[in-house]
């Protein structure tokens, strides 16, 4: 027993040896529920990530790349995926990884009632098991997008027999095939998880994570400072500059695929009139916010998609010019300006008010009277998405959108398509353009990749053209770690990943 101790206690004390440590990671926000298509929300994500494989996975630059299937072939004219699976895989609680697996896993996304489900029932329509090692995924229709929707934290695949045995519990008792194990979670304090030594694709450089829910920003960073924290995420810009000059820290900076923009209802005055949407772009000075508002954590934007997004297409954006968005406004009717409603959120997005504050003076500029008001966020976003074409009351208005999927087809065909109306729908815009709508169809059922970025492309062409919204920048995320650690990852879904993490 004294030995034991003794051997537990050298462990802690050399906590610089790989293998050695539990890295504590402050995260701002608890996890709500590890279940993968039942969950929402990032951090739950992000933890869920580091207990679960999916069939596929992204890589940094949101590439696919083989996971639980190690290749697959897409057959019948981009009807069925059929996917060949890794072997003497077995989950966290000894059930065996298998095709059987898979295909109870996706049959309860496909009974409905989950938070995801709406990612993959509209799509796929039975799921067969070809062998112990091959399954098959039977599409109502070609669905170019299904590897990103399988990339997806829903499509993590969790062991049948945890879900059997917890039921409606599963999403506080999580069990993959993943490198790190669930150990337990404190409500409001900590997720814990523990290395899997087994796992296939080789035992973790630590021996766990703990995410320690820390809300307060400043806290987080003095964590970090006085070692208390490994790696920290959401780090304030106003703490990037001195955070650098510390040899004890690194600041990891990367891009995200979170586009903000400047939302326009089309479907009334005076934002049915294309000049007058060409105007309100030509008003803002992108440039200028990214670098004196997000003081240079973000990059300007010419599309609603951003570069890192598969299928992204550069439209060349609208210049800065108040001067011709006041011939703009003459020509659609407006000689003296107009004045509009301007909704804005103050704390959702990396200085949210304050970008809309700034846009407000540039509008000005060009003869625009923008009355800005702030909403809290739960009744901002009902107000804008709960409501129809006659009750909506938004005129102009700031957003932010990221694709879950890292494909343009999940920016085009919920925020342009005209089947998307809210209140069933996120076209908050309420624009409807046929050829718009072909575009998207044809990109959404083509399984070439080449062939959809070109129909991803008209699409851009067309919102640019038709000016639907204001692109404004794409935000930037900020990760903070000890010097000491390497290996974090950073994906464009706003995920970080410390799989392979280790201390030096």
């Amino acid at each position: 027993m004294r030995l034991t101790v003794l051997l537990t206690l050298m462990l802690v004390v050399v906590s610089g040896v790989a293998g050695a440590q539990v890295l504590n990671v402050g995260v701002g926000a608890d996890a709500v529920r590890l279940d993968p298509p039942d969950q929402t929300d990032n951090v739950s994500e992000i933890v869920l990530r580091h207990i679960m494989d999916g069939l596929v996975e992204f890589d940094e630059q949101l590439g696919i790349q083989p996971a639980l299937a190690t290749s697959w072939d897409v057959l019948n004219d981009g009807k069925t995926y059929c996917f060949y699976l890794r072997e003497n895989v077995v989950f966290h609680d000894g059930t065996p990884f298998n095709a059987e697996a898979v295909k109870y896993n996706f049959d309860r996304i496909l009974g409905g009632g989950l938070r995801r489900t709406s990612l993959y029932d509209p799509y796929i329509e039975s799921v067969e098991v070809v062998d112990e090692y091959t399954v098959a995924l039977h599409l109502f229709e070609p669905f170019g997008a299904l590897l990103h929707h399988l990339a997806h934290g829903a499509g993590l695949i969790q062991s049948p027999a945890a879900i059997e045995q917890y039921g409606d519990r599963v999403g506080r008792n999580p069990v993959g095939t993943g490198p790190f194990v669930f150990e337990r979670w404190v409500p409001g304090e900590r997720i814990v998880l523990t290395a899997n030594p087994t796992y296939w694709g080789g035992e973790p450089k630590i021996s766990g994570l703990s995410f320690n829910i820390v809300p307060e920003e400043a806290t987080r960073v003095f964590q970090l400072e006085a070692g208390e924290s490994d790696v920290i995420f959401n780090v304030p810009p106003t703490d990037v500059a001195r955070l650098e000059r510390s040899n004890k820290v690194d600041v990891l900076i990367a891009d995200s695929i979170r586009v903000i923009y400047g939302g326009m209802s089309t479907h009334k005055p005076p934002f049915d009139n294309v000049k007058v949407r060409q105007a309100f772009n030509y008003a803002i000075d992108q440039q200028l916010i990214v670098d004196y508002i997000l003081e240079g954590f973000g990059t300007v934007t010419d599309s609603i998609i951003a570069p890192l997004t598969t299928g992204y297409y550069s439209t060349g954006g609208y210049p800065h010019d108040p001067e011709r968005a006041k011939e703009l406004l003459a020509e659609a009717g407006y000689p003296q300006g107009l004045t509009v409603n301007f909704w804005t959120p103050n704390g959702r997005y990396l200085k949210d008010y304050e970008t809309s504050l700034v846009m407000q003076q540039m509008l000005a500029e060009a003869g625009i009277n923008a009355e800005l008001q702030i909403m809290e966020w739960g009744a901002y976003i009902s107000a804008i998405f709960d409501v129809n074409a006659e009750t909506a009351e938004a005129e102009l208005y700031l957003l932010g959108w990221a694709p879950s999927t890292g494909d343009a087809d999940w920016v085009l065909r919920p925020l342009f398509s005209s089947e998307h109306f809210p209140p069933l729908g996120d076209n908050a815009s309420f624009y409807a353009n046929p050829a718009l709508d072909e575009a998207i169809r044809k990109a959404m059922t083509e399984p070439d990749p080449v062939k959809r970025n070109e129909y991803y492309q008209e699409g851009q062409q067309i919102i640019h053209d038709e000016a639907v919204m204001i692109p404004l920048h794409v935000l930037q995320q900020i990760v903070a770690k000890s010097s000491n650690v390497e290996g974090v990852k950073i994906l464009p879904i706003e995920i970080v990943l410390l799989k392979d993490a280790y201390v030096k």
